[in-house]
């Protein structure tokens, strides 16, 4: 017994691997053919907005289910959704219904799915992970997944070099469909309590509760403070670093291509380093750390330098970002209710898909009036008060410390 929970972790990271895998080479294709095909920024617009709405959307009443029913078969469900939506689209393609408008509806019901899955899957792993290693598991995780970030933009050029976009979707349907046979047939885990307790309230009342969780519940509502102010100022960096790159250096591919590489390898590289050194002892202070080494290098690429220096730079921000999510993340797991716990990671959700989006509707008209390097150095100095603030934020501090139960 003392193995089993590792090999349910193993199991569920595999079919999650395979199933995103097969999802990151259809994004790519669908948003290069329609770059190739239309080079139309309205275009481009309108994929990223199909993109990203229909998860902001669905993701506070994601949370509703992962918290009402059976997180593994949700997961499934959501699988199997967006696989059905795949294949179809797929047939009408071959079938020489290869309009653009498919694609946007193939990015809204992907999306949808991505809405649905990411709570369940942040709430489903406490069930399968013992509360020691969630941080080690979660950094594992998180290597995984830049690593796919990594491989699979190359992959996904390759295969539209070989074959058509159909045959890619049908390469996704067949991901998803292993995906599916492990979670059904190989992983075993019980359902959470609440899910054998159904229709006792209705959508609304469960919502109403999880927002009233979230409102009284000190350090998971600082946190989502916390977390809001720091999506908001990372928008520049994740946004205009590529046409900040094009600006100073040179519009070459091969050099926006390698800013992407070293920020994916520093991801995988920043999960790795935390799942063996597992962080500070009070989590608090791996976060602020983190975030506070973001703040440094956001603040250094508004200043001049070589290529070699701003690549080496975009290395060590994937690692501070991913050593702040991931103790983030384990934070939200250890603390907060079960019952909670996925309408919690759905407002999480709702925050993430929005407020970068939101916030470009500000730095992005403002990078053709002033250079980006000032938005970075404006941004890399209001994202270290901020890290300052969460070391001295005594709510969040208790919560960081080790082992503490959930609040209630």
């Amino acid at each position: 017994m003392t193995n089993a929970w590792k090999k349910q972790t193993i199991l569920f990271l595999a079919s999650q691997t395979v199933s995103l895998f097969g999802s990151m080479l259809v994004q790519y294709a669908i948003l290069w053919h329609i770059t190739l095909e239309t080079q139309s920024g309205v275009m481009m617009t309108l994929s990223i907005v199909c993109g990203f709405l229909p998860a902001f959307f669905v993701s506070p009443f994601a949370g509703i289910w992962a918290d009402r029913y059976d997180r593994k078969k949700l997961i499934v469900a959501a699988d199997a959704l967006i696989a059905l939506a795949t294949l179809t689209i797929a047939l009408l393609f071959l079938g020489g219904h290869d309009t653009f408008w498919l694609l946007f509806l193939a990015m809204g019901i992907r999306s949808f799915g991505s809405g649905v899955q990411g709570p369940a899957v942040n709430a489903f792993l406490p069930q399968i992970v013992p509360a020691d290693q969630l941080l080690r598991v979660n950094g594992i995780n998180g290597s995984i997944q830049s690593l796919i970030t990594l491989v699979s933009p190359v992959a996904s050029g390759a295969l539209m070099t070989l074959v058509t976009l159909d045959k890619i979707f049908l390469i996704d349907v067949g991901t998803a469909a292993i995906a599916i046979v492990i979670l059904l047939f190989f992983l075993k885990a019980p359902a959470h309590a609440k899910a054998f307790h159904l229709g006792q309230t209705s959508y609304w009342q469960d919502l109403r509760e999880g927002f009233r969780y979230i409102g009284g519940n000190g350090f998971v509502k600082r946190s989502f403070i916390h977390c809001a102010v720091y999506f908001i100022l990372i928008a520049p960096l994740a946004f205009l670093t590529p046409l900040q790159v094009a600006r100073s250096f040179s519009p070459d591919v091969w050099r926006l291509t390698v800013i992407e590489v070293t920020f994916s390898l520093g991801m995988m590289a920043g999960g790795l380093f935390i799942a063996a050194w597992g962080g500070f002892s009070n989590r608090l202070h791996t976060i602020a750390v983190s975030s506070l080494v973001t703040a440094g290098c956001t603040f250094a690429l508004g200043w001049p330098m070589s290529f070699v220096v701003y690549s080496v730079l975009m290395g060590v921000l994937g690692l501070a970002m991913l050593m702040f999510q991931t103790p983030f993340t384990v934070l939200l797991q250890e603390k907060v209710d079960g019952d909670y716990m996925g309408r919690v990671f759905g407002v999480l959700g709702m925050l993430s898909s929005s407020l970068m989006p939101l916030a470009m509707l500000i730095f992005g008209p403002l990078a053709d009036r002033i250079p980006i390097e000032r938005l970075l150095v404006a941004t890399g100095i209001l994202l270290g008060i901020q890290s300052v603030l969460m070391f001295f934020d005594t709510v969040l501090f208790e919560a960081g410390k080790p082992f503490q139960k959930a609040e209630k």
